[in-house]
């Protein structure tokens, strides 16, 4: 519990943006925090070896999936930490050779996310991982993804959730969050 108030206490919030009536949460100071960040990871990982690996049926985690942009910074240390692969999640039209795609829709739109159609192997176990899930239309997408080429997504993992939007209800899996916002 300390650790889940400390990481809070260095993530900063910036009203009016990127548009007016948005509170938006900054976790670039944990990752300017080499303590913080640390503290991040450990947390991740601790919750992973402790409670989603060993409930789940294959007792390991072979791919750590993260969404473009954010789970870049987390996904390949979590990955390295479990002895798993990472895979992106990118914007459609962002990678090489051929992806699978899956769409999802956003406030003001819709956008598509990619995957290496060769990235994951049929029954892989699969971590997603997140800063942030909102809606959960690029969460859902990225499962969607896993789906697609047979993985298993054993849980969502993200730093923040945005309770009243009830996101998780989009997913195919449990979701963890270190933070929930109220608003």
């Amino acid at each position: 519990m300390a650790d889940i108030e400390y990481l809070q206490s260095i993530i900063t919030s910036h009203q009016d943006f990127p548009k007016k009536g948005i509170n938006f949460l900054d976790i670039f100071p944990l990752l300017r925090n080499p303590v913080a960040f640390e503290t991040l990871i450990t947390h991740f990982v601790h919750h992973l070896t402790s409670q989603t690996i060993p409930k789940s049926l294959t007792k390991k985690v072979d791919v750590v999936v993260g969404l473009d942009a954010r789970g870049f910074l987390l996904g390949p240390i979590i990955a390295l930490r479990l002895g798993a692969a990472f895979v992106p999640v990118r914007k459609q039209g962002k990678l090489p050779g051929q992806c699978v795609s899956a769409t999802y829709e956003k406030e003001y739109g819709s956008d598509s996310f990619e995957m290496q159609a060769d990235a994951i192997k049929a029954g892989q176990s699969v971590v997603i991982v997140d800063d942030l899930i909102a809606t959960g239309g690029s969460a859902k997408a990225a499962g969607d993804l896993v789906a697609k080429q047979g993985g298993v997504t054993l849980e969502y993992l993200f730093i923040i959730e945005l309770i009243f939007l009830k996101g998780y209800e989009k997913l195919n899996a449990p979701a963890y969050s270190i933070i929930q916002s109220l608003d």
